[in-house]
């Protein structure tokens, strides 16, 4: 039995705010490095100077999001331990691995993120670069670690159960042979990208709604568009992957996600309405399209929220809105997405239309309603269960009574905390782009932009920024795939306008 606890529904808020302020800070920590690294190595591979500038501009967002992250983390890390002792206790040898392996992800990033952060004029490019991988793969290994000790809640295994604890403990194949794992890691992976794109794709289409249009804020908007346009169509079917697990291995979860009181023959489907404790009113009825998307068969048999007792069932009309926000605003950043890919791919262009902008700017925020739905119906569609059909929530709760201070306090947290992001990341925009931002060529030699001859017009105007090579001091590649555009050069004029430099 768990503790006496007159606060166990201020305790989940207290978990769920937590939550929801810190997990998109996690969508940046998966993608956003990613994204940084990919400028940088345009850069490298072309000697564009704007790739480094906009690698080392969000490297700056990157290191500030990061320390967010550390703080909101550890604020949840400990409410784990402080909200749910009981819970740790019984069950810690079970998940306690994934949480120290992403203790050690951690420290990995937090070494190598600093080390890019201020190596940007103290290391030669490549190893700067190559300092930066680590912090792209602990970003996804330690998110990965922490999923799949929320698969082991969502679908218990790899323990036997004795005396209401578990022995017996098999922490690998609980965790990571876990058959709800896979699904809700690659389900996030991709959601990363989508929210970490279209929130920085916002910005930048802000700006071009605004009038700035330079080869800075397009290229920007090309990188960060693309990985959000290319992950929204891919997260449909991985979504699709995510609800047949749930309907095989959770199906009272999916009888809440749609409202479904008895068990169906051939479920309808039913898009918004109201769940009234008996059915689902006011909504648009679908004839067997539930158990067509449920089990890829019209004419399949869908649990209904009945297998259990009433106490058993989650609050559903939480979980369903919740679960149809998602998949709507999911479905409108995909067709978002397959637009700008058509656009992008098949006329080689940006679009056009003021309209697709403010869309882009809208996507943003949408992307994290979406995110955080989300994670309500995967959190909330497991109640009353902590652990699923193991431990209900109220035997996991602490017995401590302070809870609604603890509660206030941390909500005054979040919104200084909230504060002090917006002011760093306005003080970041408002700093003044580098020359090589805006010119046309952008090429830079030995960390030093080399705008005179290399712009547009100038004596070496002939050569295209793949031609020159930054960790080589200017001296070309050669004409390796075109690497000289427009003729043969002149290699003493070349080196009589490096001295003029």
């Amino acid at each position: 039995m768990g503790a006496d606890q007159h606060y166990l529904y201020e305790a989940r808020q207290m978990q769920a705010l937590s939550l929801a302020v810190h997990i998109p800070l996690v969508c940046f920590g998966i993608a956003f490095p990613v994204l940084v690294l990919f400028a940088e190595w345009r850069y490298l591979r072309t000697g564009d100077a704007l790739y480094r500038t906009l690698a080392r501009r969000w490297s700056k967002i990157m290191l500030a999001l990061f320390a967010v992250g550390v703080v909101t983390g550890t604020i949840l890390s400990f409410e784990l331990g402080l909200l749910w002792p009981v819970w740790m206790q019984d069950f810690g040898n079970v998940f306690g691995l994934g949480f120290t392996l992403e203790g050690f992800s951690f420290f990995l990033e937090a070494i190598f993120i600093g080390i890019y952060a201020y190596g940007w004029d103290r290391l030669p490019p490549r190893p700067h670069f190559l300092s930066g991988i680590p912090i792209a793969v602990a970003g996804v290994a330690g998110s990965m670690f922490v999923i799949s000790v929320n698969g082991w809640m969502n679908h218990p295994s790899g323990f036997t159960l004795r005396g209401g604890r578990a022995v017996d403990v098999h922490p690998w194949t609980a965790l990571f042979a876990n058959p709800m794992f896979w699904a809700e890691y690659v389900h996030m992976y991709f959601a990363a990208y989508i929210v970490a794109g279209f929130l920085m794709a916002g910005a930048y289409a802000w700006a071009f709604l605004r009038g700035r249009r330079g080869r800075y804020e397009r290229t920007a908007l090309g990188i960060s568009l693309a990985a959000a346009c290319v992950a929204s169509p891919l997260q449909v079917i991985v979504g699709d992957w995510a609800a047949r697990d749930v309907a095989v291995m959770q199906p009272v979860k999916l009888a809440a996600m749609e409202g479904l009181a008895t068990t169906a023959r051939g479920a309808a489907e039913h898009i918004l309405g109201w769940y009234n404790g008996h059915a689902v009113v006011w909504g648009i009825e679908i004839p067997h399209l539930l158990a067509l998307l449920a089990f890829h068969n019209d004419n399949a048999t869908v649990r209904g929220l009945g297998i259990v007792p009433l106490g058993g069932q989650p609050p559903v009309n939480v979980v369903r809105f919740a679960f149809q926000a998602m998949v709507g605003i999911g479905t409108l950043l995909a067709l978002l997405g397959l637009f700008y890919l058509f656009v992008r791919l098949v006329r080689r262009r940006l679009p056009a239309s003021p309209w697709f902008y403010r869309c882009v700017v809208a996507a943003g925020p949408l992307s994290v309603v979406a995110l955080i739905a989300g994670w309500i119906t995967t959190e909330v569609g497991r109640q009353p269960w902590i652990v699923y059909d193991v431990m209900r929530v109220s035997q996991a709760v602490t017995g401590a009574r302070d809870i609604p201070a603890g509660y206030g306090v941390l909500v005054v947290v979040y919104i200084i905390l909230g504060f002090i992001v917006a002011a760093i990341l306005r003080r970041f925009a408002r700093v003044p782009l580098p020359p090589e931002a805006e010119s046309p060529g952008g090429l830079e030699r030995g960390g030093q932009h080399a705008g005179g001859p290399h712009a547009a017009g100038g004596p070496h105007a002939g050569l295209r920024p793949g031609g020159v090579h930054p960790a080589r001091h200017g001296r070309l590649r050669g004409a390796r795939r075109g690497g000289l555009r427009r003729g043969p050069v002149d290699a003493a004029r070349l080196r009589r306008a490096r001295g003029r430099e």
